[in-house]
């Protein structure tokens, strides 16, 4: 009789089953705040949404509730590196684990746990969108999907993947077994996606704090790029431990490892230009810590398998506070004391401006609506790509454009499908560039919030924890700006103010000239708010009679 088997007889109630597999299956004496409580509507037949920070213990949500069903469990991730440690983890408990992917054969894969020797069973999107592993999987009747990086379902979230749109079709197709998506970092907007996008039913939500206290928080600002550059490499020379450097090419992670080894540290660099089998490399001598610094774009990082990272450096500001966050929040995983600092030029901004200026081409958008309507409606996608004289990752992104806007659907073998009532091709165009220009409006909104963070002369922590709508109500202590005595004091005229805002945080607001929006944070005399035509705005307070109100 197997564990499974075994709890279920013994115990009655599930938060003891639950434990008790934990116990008896990985040897957990206790599951960590939130853990249970999204375990439990799982065993009961829920789907949930999880918002747990790095290092939370996310996998063992569906680890767990895995060993008390009947059936496989389905992890989609979206790494093959991250998919291998999860299966290594696994193999050392009870059920067995497996990875489909490309680097093994994916029949032998499925083999496995259609004959029920592999419990846990681990795929990327791409691989969930052909239909004949969906079928397999269909076949052997999964117990639940995990969702590991959700955030990239959705178009709001700073990692979109038109891949995982595709999901919400398989997990219907798999029978839509309970389904728990879970992500470190999701604004409330990127929640309401996620949940659409994977068609997941009245989920449960569990948000838990995005607070990541133990990590201090540091902006240093420059003038010169040769004076920037220079106290990046000191600092990190002079560092203990096992650190991160995030820059913003794969050229800086090339030269600044160099420099970092020429100054007696064991550097690596890291990025998607590398050979698979070099990344491989990296990411092992990472994970045994043999490393004492990987200088990498922001490829690297997703499930590292590291709770000692000391300190996370950023040659550059990212793209949005979202991506910082998570990219941080690979530091002191264990709870003990780690530091985060952002080496800052203003002008920095303008390159990450110009990796978010690509626009879809209208005309393009029109000549595949057109193609896919004029063909009958049905349209192999590799037969249009080669038609456009286009690449496959191109017209994904237009179709997922054309597919936002009611046009297209894609079918369970990959054809593209004209909607029975979907709008003219003309129609159909001109509203995927719209939905286009407002992802870039909205891009454009994160870069100046980004600046925001660099620039702010408040709380650091308390800013960050604003922007994912969590209210923060006193300064944190552990970044620079309130140690060194630049965040404003709370006085009690501020205070009184706090305790009674106009327009609490989550409050659902509209303004007359962008529209709807949530309001994410508040101040004294400012809030910041997210519109969902133009991104976030900060307002002041001021200045808004007559232009924003709360929604009806």
């Amino acid at each position: 009789m197997g564990l499974g088997a075994r709890l279920r007889g013994r115990f009655g109630r599930r938060g003891r089953r639950l434990r008790a597999a934990a116990r008896e299956a990985f040897g957990w004496r206790s599951l960590r705040p939130g853990q249970q409580e999204a375990m439990e509507p799982l065993l009961a037949g829920r789907d949930v949404l999880l918002v747990m920070p790095t290092g939370g213990g996310k996998s063992a949500v569906y680890q767990v509730p895995g060993l008390l069903l009947d059936g496989p469990v389905i992890v989609v991730s979206p790494l093959i590196a991250l998919q291998r440690d999860q299966v290594v983890a696994l193999l050392k408990g009870p059920g067995g684990a497996v990875a489909v992917n490309s680097t093994s054969s994916v029949e032998a894969g499925l083999d496995q746990v259609t004959a029920g020797r592999a419990r846990y069973v681990f795929l990327s999107p791409e691989q969930l969108a052909k239909p004949s592993v969906v079928k397999r999987l269909a076949a052997a009747k999964p117990a639940l999907i995990a969702v590991d990086e959700a955030h990239c379902v959705s178009s709001w979230g700073h990692d979109f993947r038109p891949d995982y749109l595709r999901l919400g079709q398989a997990i219907e197709r798999l029978g839509h077994p309970p389904v728990v998506a879970m992500t470190a970092t999701a604004a409330p907007n990127v929640r309401e996606e996620i949940a659409l996008a994977l068609g997941l039913k009245n989920p449960v939500e569990i948000v838990k704090g995005f607070d990541r206290p133990n990590i201090r928080l540091e902006v240093r600002r420059f003038v010169a790029e040769r004076d920037k550059r220079r106290a990046l490499i000191e600092h990190a020379a002079a560092r203990d431990g096992l650190g991160l450097i995030y820059v913003a090419t794969r050229r800086d992670a090339e030269q600044l490892a160099a420099e970092l080894v020429a100054k007696g540290r064991r550097a690596e660099p890291y990025h998607a230009g590398m050979a698979a089998a070099e990344r491989t490399r990296v990411h092992d001598l990472f994970t045994a810590g043999e490393v004492d610094t990987v200088v990498a774009t922001s490829a690297f990082g997703m499930g590292i398998d590291r709770a000692d990272v000391r300190y996370v450096l950023h040659a550059a500001p990212p793209e949005s506070p979202d991506a910082y966050y998570q990219e941080i929040g690979r530091a002191g995983r264990d709870g003990r004391p780690a530091t985060a600092v952002l080496f800052y030029r203003s002008e920095d901004l303008g390159l990450r401006r110009f990796f978010a200026a690509g626009r879809a081409d209208p005309d393009l958008l029109l000549r595949v609506a057109t193609l896919v309507k004029e063909h009958g409606g049905v349209v192999p996608a590799r037969e249009l790509a080669d038609l456009l004289g286009i690449s496959a990752t191109r017209l994904t992104s237009l179709v997922t454009l054309l597919e936002r806007a009611g046009a297209l659907r894609v079918t369970a073998s990959g054809d593209l499908r004209y909607a029975s009532r979907g709008p003219a091709p003309s129609r159909a165009a001109a509203r995927a560039a719209e939905l286009d220009a407002v992802r870039h409006r909205i891009d454009d909104s994160r870069i100046d919030m980004m600046r925001s963070y660099a620039e702010t002369t408040g709380c650091r922590r308390g800013f960050l924890l604003g922007y994912f709508g969590e209210p923060h109500g006193k300064a944190c202590g552990n970044c620079d700006t309130c140690q060194g005595g630049a965040a404003p004091a709370e006085t009690t005229k501020t205070k009184r103010k706090a305790d009674r805002p106009r327009f609490p945080v989550n409050t659902k607001v509209e303004h007359t000239a962008w529209g709807l929006g949530t309001v994410m944070s508040g101040e004294a005399d400012r809030i910041t708010v997210l519109f969902d035509s133009v991104g976030y705005k900060t307002l002041s307070l001021a200045s808004i009679d007559g232009v924003l109100k709360v929604a009806r």
